[in-house]
């Protein structure tokens, strides 16, 4: 990592300079002075540090003038040194010392984690929440996942777009919309990028993909929605169901592995053991609708499976992740292609990790009037959607795509209760601040 004025190492690379001379920075996470020695555990984004000084070992000078409260802000000189009492069996006699920063009010959040607090409060303090360990290793997780989606797919040959955040039509008919004033015309915020990644694809680009913040006006108040989240999404031409579900499964499992990988002991030890599987099993929605009633779990044909649904269904399969597809053409969104031979089936698929839907996708329906018909047949307006199907009259090919929800596939790796843990600045019914 790069040197800067206050430090010449993080802390985990200061623990492998044995014998050398280092500087590190970061906050107070820990200090005990008992007089002829002071112990400071100090903290950054890599992990703690011990930094020991004692009577005769360092100067009455430095040892006089280190006097901390915890999370100030703090910069330490000095020698690294073995010793297998210390945590990592590594400490610092310092050298140097300088005070960046005193903490002045009482802290609303406990770093430390030994006093806990309500998530409200932690949130309403984020910035200290941020300090804890457990957010700190979700954001970890969450900035590895998307890197890995961006490296795989780039090695699978998807370009990168970027579409607007705002709209001047609802992209998808079932969710409601933040409207907002656009000098004087009246816009939305996107709830989708549906319309703009199958634009992309009827303008030739073949393979894209997309990292987005999507903004959905339901008043709901679970412990899986946001308002505001990041969706990870991708389109590609030429393509159906079949082979979209390939590519998502080769995505997530590589996701998954960097994941592992990079963070894996850190989170088991935090979250529980992060299992990476090699292969992502597929079960029609028909032959899940019959396991569940095989279970005494009443589950009809024609029905959307509930969040208890899912939840039973990950106990009787004991998958972490697996797909669901062929579904019902009526409980699925109106551009999914029904099958040719059985309409009343459409070819859309959901993946599901440890009992949670994180992704959707589907064949497109590419063709204008199978477009029309089903709009019809959902009694909604053809021409509320002209500005959609005339994409399709000028040389669309067959596609297929896939979205996956960021929040709540780092919110099951990570094994959290609440999305809300694993968006930074979370937007629901309620929260606009900070």
């Amino acid at each position: 990592m790069q040197k800067t004025f206050h430090r010449t190492h993080y802390i985990r690379e200061a623990k492998a300079e044995a014998g050398k001379v280092v500087k590190i920075a970061g906050w107070v996470h820990d200090f005990r002075d008992l007089g002829k020695m002071k112990f400071i555990l100090v903290r950054d984004i890599t992990g703690i540090i011990q930094v020991i000084m004692k009577k005769g070992v360092v100067s009455d000078e430095l040892l006089s003038s280190v006097s901390l409260n915890k999370e100030d802000v703090v910069s330490f000189e000095g020698t690294m040194k073995e010793n297998k009492n210390a945590p990592d069996g590594v400490e610092m006699v310092p050298s140097a010392f300088s005070h960046l920063n005193k903490v002045e009010r009482k802290l609303p959040v406990d770093p430390t984690d030994v006093v806990p607090t309500e998530i409200d409060v932690r949130l309403d303090n984020r910035f200290i929440d941020l300090r804890r360990k457990a957010p700190s290793l979700i954001f970890k997780t969450k900035s590895a996942a998307v890197r890995a989606f961006r490296e795989k797919l780039s090695e699978m040959g998807f370009l990168e777009i970027h579409p607007s955040a705002i709209t001047g039509a609802a992209t998808e008919g079932g969710s409601e919309v933040f409207a907002l004033q656009y000098f004087e015309n009246k816009a939305y915020l996107v709830q989708s990028p549906q319309l703009y990644k199958q634009l992309a694809v009827i303008g030739g680009f073949d393979r894209v993909m997309m990292t987005v913040p999507v903004f959905r006006a339901e008043k709901h108040n679970t412990t899986t929605h946001l308002n505001e989240i990041t969706q990870m999404d991708i389109e590609m031409g030429f393509a159906d169901h079949n082979d979209a579900m390939d590519v998502l499964e080769r995505v997530t499992l590589h996701m998954l592995g960097v994941v592992k990988k990079e963070l894996g002991p850190e989170i088991d030890k935090t979250f529980g053991e992060l299992i990476v599987p090699t292969k992502v099993p597929r079960y029609s929605y028909t032959e899940l609708v019959d396991k569940l009633n095989a279970h005494n779990f009443e589950m009809k044909h024609g029905w959307d499976f509930t969040k208890e649904a899912e939840k039973k269904l990950h106990e009787i399969l004991g998958d972490e992740l697996y797909f669901i597809y062929d579904w019902p053409t009526a409980v699925r969104a109106f551009y999914s292609m029904p099958d040719e031979k059985n309409p009343e089936i459409c070819h859309a698929f959901d993946l599901m990790y440890r009992g949670l839907e994180i992704s959707s996708g589907a064949k497109r329906i590419h063709v204008p009037a199978i477009l029309e018909d089903q709009l019809q047949k959902r009694r909604l307006d053809v021409h509320d959607f002209e500005f959609y199907i005339n994409a399709f009259r000028m040389g669309a090919p067959p596609h297929a795509g896939w979205s996956v929800g960021l929040e709540r596939l780092v919110m099951k790796m990570c094994k959290q209760d609440n999305i809300r843990e694993c968006m930074m600045f979370p937007r629901d019914r309620t929260r606009l601040m900070p």
